[in-house]
């Protein structure tokens, strides 16, 4: 499984991050992809998944050889603005690229947030086959991946994301949420976790968590998780990523790095 950073910001820009965006592929597809000599954008819908699609999104989602043609499932963790405002975009690109559908997977509620889009902006509607699924704590499949979903803490319904294929090593994904033992659990043996911190310490800050509550709480709840990366990182964070590592460290000894706008994670 191939994993894509392509938005790590927050609701604030910073200039330097789009909002929250990740880019799935499994690890047949990028083989695929090498064997044949053709991206992702030459080859029929395979095993990519879109999760989340935060503004600035689809222009890095662009930037890939998968592009917004060769993605037809999103996936999104809850409905704030900074996760779901590139969906219409997305949409219309798609039509007009030709494509013929697009499926959207999400907490309840997601179909009310597509018929309240597609209300405002009816010329879309009808345009290519939208198909819409609310999905809540379970266990399900999407996009060709097996994922389970993991209610979160945060200031509206939420779903934290585990990913495998075809068998392989686990990839997680908190979205947003305060850092507690229950969504620590959930991640144990991952392979990845990238996991939400989106303030410095000093931020008095509830639905996200700070270095230090991150480290004590991965520390204390024992996991064992291949590497961690820091994403949902809002413009405070800027210049302070050695002092927020160092402030995990001195809680959790596992390897925690930053997670940046196009970095690609190959989960193995």
């Amino acid at each position: 499984m191939r994993v894509t950073f392509l938005g790590t910001g927050a609701a604030m820009p910073s200039g330097r991050r789009a909002q929250s965006g990740l880019l799935l592929e499994s690890a047949a597809d990028t083989a695929a992809e090498s064997a044949s000599g053709q991206s992702a954008r030459e080859q029929a819908d395979g095993d990519s998944l879109l999760v989340d699609c935060g503004s600035g999104v689809l222009n890095a989602l662009a930037r890939t050889d998968v592009g917004y043609e060769g993605v037809s499932t999103v996936l999104l963790s809850h409905h704030h603005l900074d996760h779901v405002a590139d969906l219409l975009p997305l949409m219309k690109a798609r039509w007009l690229a030709g494509a013929e559908h697009l499926e959207i997977v999400g907490p309840q509620g997601t179909k009310a947030l597509l018929d309240g889009l597609l209300d405002v902006h009816e010329y879309m509607d009808g345009r290519i086959d939208l198909r819409v699924r609310e999905i809540g704590e379970e266990s399900f499949a999407v996009a060709g991946f097996d994922v389970e979903g993991k209610e979160t803490r945060h200031s509206m319904d939420c779903l934290a994301y585990r990913f495998a294929h075809d068998d392989g090593p686990a990839f997680t994904f908190s979205a947003d949420s305060e850092a507690f033992e229950g969504l620590a659990t959930f991640a144990d043996g991952s392979a990845v976790l990238a996991h939400d911190c989106s303030f410095p310490d000093e931020v008095d800050v509830s639905n996200h968590p700070t270095p230090s509550q991150l480290g004590e709480t991965l520390a204390e709840s024992g996991v064992e998780i291949g590497r961690v990366y820091l994403t949902h990182l809002y413009p405070h964070t800027e210049g302070r990523h050695e002092e927020m590592l160092e402030s995990i460290g001195e809680h959790y000894a596992g390897d925690v790095r930053f997670a940046r706008d196009g970095l690609t994670v190959e989960i193995e």
